[in-house]
């Protein structure tokens, strides 16, 4: 009598996509857990480049403009409070959401487009 050769074969699938999705819901409640205690969202929000990438689709890479109009001065035009509420609640009439990032990340980020002039 011969032995199926595919029992150890489908036995070995098994076994490894029981442990990717074991290791996965590990991974992800590591992940939420430093999220609540702040471990990766703070330094992320420190970095205002970083979360400048969220408007680089219509401000452009270099925020030199695109759909959206060019932030590179724009600290010229409105104050860091100015900013901060555009960011948050966007411009009414226009493309400019609101509400993109979080309350910290756009204080950070309002403050730092605040100095471009």
């Amino acid at each position: 009598m011969k032995k199926n050769p595919i029992i150890p074969f489908a036995m070995i699938a098994v076994i490894g996509i029981v442990a990717m999705i074991v290791l996965s819901q590990y991974g992800l409640n590591h992940q939420q857990a430093q999220n609540a205690e702040g471990g990766e969202e703070e330094t992320v929000e420190q970095d205002p480049e970083a979360i400048a990438q969220n408007c680089i689709g219509c401000h452009g890479g270099d925020l030199e403009g695109g759909t959206g109009p060019s932030l590179q001065d724009v600290g010229s035009k409105y104050s860091q409070e100015e900013i901060y509420d555009i960011i948050m609640n966007g411009i009414q009439g226009t493309q400019m959401p609101g509400g993109l990032v979080s309350d910290g990340e756009a204080e950070v980020l309002s403050k730092w487009l605040a100095e471009k002039k």
